[in-house]
């Protein structure tokens, strides 16, 4: 005998099935306290293969099993709201600062109360604490470098990210989307320390030393650069520590065609993004879920980030040990330390003014 459950699956689309499961929340099934407890519900925007190993060795330390839904960080959000209280997520997993700000913002994160993470994690790599708590914190750092053919660049016109403003770049910068995330955040730091004035006329200058419109993502404005189609292009380190490691000629050629600077060496350091984690606001295991922040800030998470990854450690203490970014100059530099909650503050600012200056 067909239930009415399995004639309206059979009716329903693909697209429209997909669309019912993001409403749909899990745990519809009853289950006992202790099953609870042992079971960590984990919304991840990661997709990076050594994250395997990350999930593994925080259940091999605690017992505790992760289940894990996969997407982007659009997509993620947009699950929470939809499930609300219902959501049986327990940890927010996102990559960015800015988007960490604005899923906050939106009330989908709990306040988390942690002496090993204040110990273990800078404060400038977290949300402002209130007397609640942290909201968000982050666990692995990327560096957003500067990338330049030596050809036709000097590396001293490049040495900072106000100089990608001067004229005499023009026709040579190359970026994807001002309005990615990734772009969003160091703009609003480097805005944050020229203030809107002087801010807008950096942005101004960014659009018009364009070589071509803004595409692509980070990997392509380092091709380009290689291919000699721009001058100077930013990207995250982690995807110029894949190709100094990918085993394909063609990447080989790339990195040995260009050069990498990590800005603003002599003054405020070199812009850092994060990958950061969240105790959802509906956990309905939040002991369990703040056992799993605490160790991603371990020494042995943080080593899955670095050499899964390719990103650099967050927590204080823990030495990098990837030669991959060390070939890029990633042990040496002097990172920013203007706290990421800034992006928070200057986002929509930061957008009306890539609106005002054209920047795609």
């Amino acid at each position: 005998m067909v239930t009415p459950m399995s004639t309206l699956r059979r009716r329903l689309t693909r697209g429209a099935f997909a669309l019912l499961s993001l409403a749909v929340p899990w745990g519809l099934v009853p289950q006992t306290a202790a099953a609870q407890n042992n079971v960590l519900h984990v919304y991840s925007a990661r997709h990076y293969p050594g994250d395997e190993a990350l999930y593994e060795g925080f259940t091999k330390a605690t017992g505790i099993t992760i289940r894990r839904v996969d997407s982007d960080d659009a997509g993620i959000v947009a699950r929470l709201r939809a499930e609300g209280p219902a959501s049986p997520a327990d940890v927010v997993l996102l990559v960015d600062a800015a988007r960490m700000a604005a899923a906050d913002a939106q009330g989908l994160f709990r306040p988390v109360q942690s002496a090993k993470l204040d110990a273990a994690i800078p404060p400038e790599l977290r949300a402002a604490r209130t007397p609640e708590g942290v909201t968000w914190t982050g666990f692995s750092t990327r560096a957003r470098v500067i990338v330049y053919d030596p050809l036709r660049v000097k590396a001293e016109d490049v040495a900072t990210y106000e100089q990608l403003a001067d004229p005499k770049l023009k026709g040579l910068l190359c970026t994807r989307s001002g309005s990615h995330p990734y772009n969003l955040s160091l703009f609003a730091t480097v805005i944050e320390r020229l203030g809107d004035e002087k801010g807008q006329q950096w942005l101004n200058g960014l659009v018009a030393n364009m070589a071509r419109a803004p595409k692509g993502g980070d990997t392509d404005q380092i091709r380009a650069v290689a291919s000699g189609e721009c001058g100077v292009a930013l990207s995250n380190s982690y995807y110029l520590a894949r190709l100094v490691k990918s085993d394909q000629p063609e990447d080989r050629k790339v990195m040995e065609r260009v050069r990498v600077v990590f800005p603003n060496q002599a003054t405020t350091g070199t812009h850092v993004n994060i990958a950061g984690a969240a105790v959802a606001r509906h956990t309905k295991n939040p002991e369990a879920a703040v056992r799993f922040l605490e160790y991603l800030a371990s020494p042995e998470a943080q080593a899955y980030f670095a050499n899964g990854n390719n990103e650099f450690p967050a927590a204080r203490g823990v030495v990098l040990d990837n030669p991959a970014l060390k070939a890029i100059g990633g042990d040496r530099f002097k990172a920013e330390t203007i706290p990421l909650t800034v992006v928070a503050k200057n986002l929509t600012k930061v957008q009306q003014m890539l609106d005002r200056a054209g920047y795609k």
